[in-house]
């Protein structure tokens, strides 16, 4: 089914902003990742998203390339990102097939919410692996592409025909600003793909090539919402009431940000990190925004995390 163009872009942006640009993802076929990956197409760029799930990326793909006429978009499954050996050959056969990589979404993650005391090691070890060695695979498979694409579309602060390469955008959390209950393993995990922008920013940015960090907060309609929030009206309410702004964000919103940071307006903003969540880190913390999860008496209850995808089992991986 083809989603509305209003969903997934502003109408601020201006098409063909990135023709003739290759856009490689992880995740791709996941409720954000994909957005943005969709933004990017409708503007004018090609695309490859990768995925453990060969169907769900294969359709994924498809569905993405319907927005514009005569996009191309791959969709690769069967890739763990754990195995840095499946995403370089990803990322060669991309390459190849679409004439190379300029940008690159570091998107593939896995959460659920889980006290400490019901969080085996091998739990905490499949979040690390997939969110932080996921994203440092990601990043060692791209990078000599990006730095390819830099060199022949350079960052120089004038905005050329073709526009400028060589970016990459991690997907991450604010969860291990404030702290918070339930959320070790992800905390972590999502400490350490920051510090894996930054190091690219740093290390890679005499190349050409920037790289930032987009950190979304609650946000409407994802997987996400489902592993982390309750879904009755009582527990909604009680999440938003933490916001700021007094709601949850759009998909749209995080696109945007990956337009922005991918386009020339961004040319110049490396080795940082977007917020975008309508100031609700500043206010969340101890609290989970579910009824019956107030902080400290869910933790001393030692009640299991139920009311959310995934939370019954959540201990057992």
């Amino acid at each position: 089914m083809s989603v509305p163009r209003e969903k997934f872009l502003s109408p601020v942006w201006r098409d063909g902003l990135f023709n003739n640009k290759v856009l490689f993802c992880t995740g791709g076929a996941g409720t954000i990742c994909s957005m943005q990956v969709r933004a990017f197409v409708a503007l004018g760029g090609n695309a490859c998203i990768i995925g453990r799930n060969p169907q769900k990326t294969e359709e994924g793909a498809k569905n993405i390339a319907a927005v514009r006429p005569g996009a191309k978009v791959i969709g690769i499954g069967n890739v763990d990102v754990r195995d840095p050996k499946m995403l370089a050959n990803a990322a060669e056969r991309c390459a190849k097939e679409l004439g190379g990589i300029d940008f690159a979404i570091a998107g593939a993650a896995g959460n659920f919410l889980a006290p400490m005391a019901q969080l085996s090691s091998n739990a905490f070890k499949s979040v690390m692996d997939i969110d932080a060695l996921g994203s440092y695979n990601t990043a060692k498979a791209v990078l000599p592409h990006l730095v390819k694409s830099a060199k022949n579309n350079p960052n120089v602060g004038t905005t050329g025909l073709s526009g400028t390469g060589g970016r990459m955008i991690f997907i991450s959390a604010t969860f291990h600003y404030k702290g918070q209950p339930l959320q070790a393993h992800v905390a972590a995990a999502k400490a350490a793909v920051d510090q894996i922008s930054h190091a690219v920013a740093i290390e890679y940015g005499p190349y050409g090539v920037t790289s930032n960090v987009i950190s979304p907060g609650p946000i409407a309609g994802t997987e996400g919402m489902e592993r982390l929030a309750k879904s009755d009206d009582a527990s909604v309410k009680a999440s938003k009431k933490q916001i700021p702004l007094g709601r949850w964000g759009e998909v749209r919103e995080i696109a945007d940000a990956t337009v922005y940071l991918f386009s020339d307006a961004g040319s110049y903003v490396s080795g940082n990190t977007l917020v975008v969540d309508g100031a609700s880190w500043r206010t969340s913390g101890a609290n989970t925004g579910g009824e019956g999860w107030d902080y400290p008496d869910f933790l001393l209850s030692g009640a299991a995390v139920e009311g959310v995808k995934g939370g019954k089992n959540a201990s057992k991986l």
